[in-house]
């Protein structure tokens, strides 16, 4: 008598893994949520589950495995046809609805419309403009009398400037003057301290016997 393995799949697992993993093939899911969904059912983890599949049940329903691809393809064709025509009806029936208050906001618009009402239009057009006239006056007096000042700040600005370099000049000239003053002072201190210097400074001259004598 053979034993059987605890953990051995049986032809009802097989079965149940191969129905559930061509449904979610089918419908355009993933074999991971198949795998999934098999291991809740029959008490096993999905890697068992997607390591059986691939291994040994995979290959027993290759042609089934085709059939159920075309059917996706032709689901997704039949649903992409549906929603666009779901969108096309919903396009048209915007399009007839904004007709519809297009044709009543100008029905509306003949029945309400008087020459009262192009009067007092006018007029509040003409009150409006009239206030935006005084303010445009106003913006472009303002504008002018900036624009003037503008100017007597700038020539106030260029004479300032000339006085500057004007006192800039004089100060240069006066700085030489008093070093070349200084200059002066200071050789003639010089001078007049030599000519002090010879003044007292004692002379000698030499007596026929070889003797210096002071000359007074």
């Amino acid at each position: 008598m053979t034993a059987v393995r605890q953990d051995a799949w049986s032809p009802d697992d097989d079965l149940i893994l191969a129905e559930v993993t061509l449904r979610n093939i089918r419908e355009g899911s993933t074999q991971l949520a198949a795998f999934e969904e098999v291991g809740e059912r029959i008490g096993r983890t999905s890697a068992a589950c997607g390591f059986r599949w691939n291994s040994c049940v995979r290959k027993r329903y290759e042609d089934a495995i085709q059939i159920s691809k075309q059917q996706r393809q032709k689901r997704n064709y039949l649903k992409k046809q549906t929603v666009s025509t779901t969108s096309q009806v919903s396009s048209l029936a915007t399009f007839e609805t904004e007709e519809r208050s297009y044709k009543q906001d100008v029905s509306a618009l003949d029945e309400g419309l008087s020459v009262d009402a192009v009067i007092r239009f006018l007029r509040g057009w003409k009150t409006t403009y009239q206030d935006m006239s005084r303010q445009i006056k106003f913006f472009e007096k303002e504008i002018k009398d900036k624009n003037e000042d503008l100017y007597r700040l700038r020539i106030e600005n260029e004479r300032l400037t000339r006085e500057v370099n004007s006192a800039q000049t004089d100060y240069r000239t006066v700085n030489d003057d008093y070093k070349t003053l200084i200059q002066i002072m200071d050789r003639a201190r010089r001078l007049t301290v030599l000519s002090s210097e010879e003044e007292v400074k004692p002379r000698f001259k030499m007596d026929a016997n070889g003797n210096l004598e002071r000359i007074e």
